[in-house]
C-alpha cells in the first residue's frame, strides 16, 4: 500500500478532515493535500508529527481501536524509509551525475522517468517511491556507461575492487546510499569569485584608468614568421602592439586551440599579454573570442575565472564551437583591423610550432572574412546583458516564459515577485526612492509577477532562498534583488520587512502547487542569484559592479549547474 492510500484510510477511519489533522499534526494544510496526492513524502520529524496527529484525532473523537502501537506499525516502512539519510543521499548524487559528466536526459529515458521527477529527487523537492529501486537503475545505467576507474576515484576505492561490472555496481550502490561525497567544487569556486568580484575595484588595482594608449609609432616588417616557443610569444605581444598602435577601430577577433600551459609558463609574458589586453580594451576596441572548451571542465572553469574581468567591460564576447575537434592539427587566428596572427603545430609539439603575422591589406581581408566564417559556425559562451542592453535582456525573459521546462534558483534573498507591492512601497519610501527610480521598480515586480505566473501555470518552480538568523541580518542585512531592473544602489531590508517578506513567499507557495520554496541557511553567496532552466540555460546575476547577466547554454556548464549544490563557505 502507498504512503497516500495509507494515510486516506487513517482520515476515513477517524471520520477526520486534512485540516483537522493538519492542526493535529502542527503541520500547513498544503503539506497534508501534497502527502495526500502523493506529491510529497514526509520526513521523519513530519513523519512523528503525523502518527501523533493520528492518535490524538482517534482519542478526541472516540476511536479506540487506533493506538499509537498500530498506527506506527502500519507506517513502519514509511518511517524507516523517512529516517534514511535524504541530504547525504542527494550530496551523494549530484556530485555523481556532476564528476561523471552523467546526461540527465539519456538517465532520465532509461529509467523511464520524466526528467522532471528526478530533477525533484536530486534537489530534495521528492523522494523516490521506491528508493531501493531507484538506487539499482540509475547505478545500472551509470556503470554501464562510465569508466571503472573514474567510479573508483569518485567513491574513494581501489581500482582492483571494482574489476568487474557487478563489483563496481555494488560498490557505487553502497557509496550512493551511505557514502560521503567529497568531490572537486569548481562551479562552487567560480561563483564565490564572481560573487566577491568588484569591477571598480579590479580596475583601480591595475591602474586601467591610468593607462595611456601610446601613439609611438612601432615598426613591423610586413610579414614576419615566428619559430618556436620564445618566438610564438613575442608574436602575440606584436601583434597586439600593431593592433594597439593601428588608427583602426574594427573589433578582434581571438581563436586559439594550441597548448597554452607551455606559453603560460612565462610568468613575464603572462603579465605582458594582459597588459595588451588592458590596452586593446583601454583603446575601445571590442574582443570577439572562441574559447577552446574541448578539455577538462576543472580547465574550462579556471579559464573562465581568468576572463570574467574582461566579459564584466562589456567588451569581450566569447564563443565556442559544439562538439569535438580535431585535436592533431592545433590552429591559432587573431585578427584585428591592420593586422592578423595566425599558427599552427602537431598535438604534443608544441614547441615545434610556428606563428605568422602580417599586415599586407589582401592577407588581414583574408583573415578577417575567415574569421567572420569561424564566428558564423561558433556559439555564445556566455550571453552577457548589462545596462545598455535591457531590452535584450527583457526580450530573453519574455520569450522564455513561453518556453516549457522546470526551474530552479539560488537566490541570496527572496524572489522579489512574491514581495507584496505595499511592503516594497515602504521599502522605497524609506530609502527615498520616488519619480522615475520608484517607478521603474514597482514595474519590474509587476512584471515579475506576471511572468511568473505565465511559467507557474504549466511548469514547476523551485526557489532555494538563503534564510538569515537576526544576529546573522544584523551584521550584514539583506538588500532586494534588483539586479533584473538593473538598479545597483542597495535597499536594504529591516529585519522586520525580511520576515514579512519571507511569510509572504510561503504564502505564495501556499497558493500556488506547482511553485516550492526551500529556506537554506547555507548562504555562500550574496550579490548572486542563479537561476536554471533545466536543459535549457543557466543564469548567473550579479546585483551591483556591475549589474550583469551571464547565460550559459554549453552543455558542461548547464549540466554541473543542474548538479549544484549550494557550498558552506567558512568565514
Amino acid at each position: 500500500m502507498k504512503f497516500n492510500e495509507l494515510l486516506e484510510q487513517y482520515l476515513e477511519h477517524t471520520q477526520s478532515t486534512a485540516k483537522e489533522l493538519a492542526d493535529a499534526a502542527g503541520l500547513s494544510p498544503a503539506s497534508i493535500s501534497r502527502y495526500r496526492a502523493g506529491e510529497r513524502m514526509p520526513n521523519l520529524e513530519q513523519m512523528n508529527r503525523l502518527i501523533d496527529g493520528i492518535v490524538s484525532l482517534a482519542q478526541s473523537k472516540g476511536v479506540s481501536d487506533v493506538r499509537e502501537e498500530a498506527v506506527r506499525e502500519a507506517f513502519g516502512d514509511f518511517l524507516e524509509n523517512a529516517s534514511f539519510d535524504y541530504d547525504r543521499f542527494t550530496a551523494n548524487l549530484n556530485a555523481m551525475l556532476s564528476t561523471l559528466d552523467i546526461n540527465i536526459s539519456e538517465l532520465s529515458r532509461s529509467m523511464n522517468f520524466d526528467p522532471s521527477y528526478l530533477s525533484k529527487i536530486r534537489f530534495g523537492q521528492r523522494r523516490p517511491a521506491d528508493r531501493n529501486v531507484f538506487i539499482t537503475g540509475i547505478c545500472q545505467y551509470v556503470v554501464r556507461k562510465t569508466d571503472y576507474a573514474l567510479i573508483a576515484a569518485l567513491i574513494g576505492c581501489e581500482a582492483e575492487n571494482v574489476a568487474s561490472e557487478s563489483a563496481c555496481f555494488s560498490a557505487l550502490s553502497e557509496w550512493l546510499g551511505s557514502g560521503i561525497a567529497q568531490t572537486p567544487d569548481f562551479v562552487g569556486g567560480f561563483l564565490k569569485k564572481l560573487d566577491e568580484f568588484d569591477l571598480d575595484e579590479y580596475i583601480r588595482a591595475i591602474h586601467f584608468d591610468e593607462l595611456k594608449v601610446p601613439s609611438v609609432p612601432f615598426q613591423l616588417p610586413t610579414s614576419k614568421t615566428y619559430y618556436g616557443l620564445e618566438a610564438m610569444r613575442q608574436g602575440e605581444l606584436d601583434f597586439f602592439k600593431s593592433t594597439v598602435l593601428s588608427k583602426s577601430m574594427e573589433s578582434v577577433f581571438m581563436y586559439n586551440d594550441m597548448e597554452m600551459e607551455n606559453m603560460a609558463e612565462d610568468m613575464d609574458f603572462n603579465k605582458k599579454w594582459m597588459f595588451a589586453i588592458a590596452m586593446t580594451l583601454k583603446k575601445g576596441l571590442h574582443l570577439n573570442i572562441i574559447h577552446n572548451v574541448d578539455r577538462p571542465f576543472r580547465e574550462m572553469m579556471l579559464g573562465l575565472e581568468s576572463w570574467l574581468p574582461l566579459y564584466m567591460t562589456g567588451q569581450v564576447s566569447p564563443y565556442y564551437f559544439k562538439g569535438k575537434h580535431n585535436s592533431v592539427y592545433c590552429h591559432a587566428n587573431y585578427v584585428s583591423g591592420q593586422t592578423a596572427l595566425t599558427g599552427e603545430c602537431i598535438q604534443g609539439f608544441h614547441n615545434d610550432g610556428k606563428y605568422y603575422l602580417t599586415k599586407s591589406k589582401d592577407e588581414v581581408a583574408y583573415y578577417r572574412k575567415k574569421a567572420a566564417q569561424l564566428l558564423g559556425k561558433a556559439q555564445p559562451l556566455a550571453e552577457i546583458y548589462r545596462r545598455d542592453s535591457k531590452n535584450n535582456y527583457d526580450t530573453f525573459l519574455n520569450t522564455d516564459a513561453q518556453t516549457e521546462g522546470p526551474r530552479r534558483s539560488i537566490l541570496s534573498s527572496p524572489p522579489i515577485y512574491t514581495l507584496p507591492e505595499d511592503t516594497l512601497i515602504e521599502i522605497l519610501k524609506r530609502h527615498f526612492v520616488y519619480d522615475t527610480d520608484g517607478e521603474r521598480i514597482l514595474a519590474f515586480a509587476r512584471k515579475q509577477r506576471e511572468l511568473i505566473e505565465s511559467i507557474l501555470q504549466d511548469n514547476s518552480v523551485f526557489d532555494d532562498v538563503s534564510l538569515l538568523s537576526q544576529e546573522e541580518f544584523e551584521k550584514q542585512p539583506i538588500a532586494l534583488s534588483l539586479s533584473g531592473a538593473f538598479y545597483e544602489k542597495e535597499l536594504y531590508y529591516t529585519y522586520e520587512e525580511y520576515k514579512r517578506h519571507l511569510e509572504a513567499a510561503k504564502q505564495f507557495e501556499d497558493t500556488h502547487p506547482n511553485y516550492t520554496m526551500k529556506v537554506d541557511s547555507n548562504h555562500a553567496f550574496r550579490n548572486i542569484q542563479i537561476y536554471i532552466h533545466e536543459g535549457k540555460w543557466v543564469m548567473v546575476s550579479k546585483n551591483k559592479t556591475p549589474t550583469i547577466h551571464f547565460v550559459f547554454r554549453h552543455s558542461k556548464m548547464l549540466n554541473a549547474f543542474e548538479n549544484f549544490i549550494v557550498p558552506v563557505f567558512e568565514e
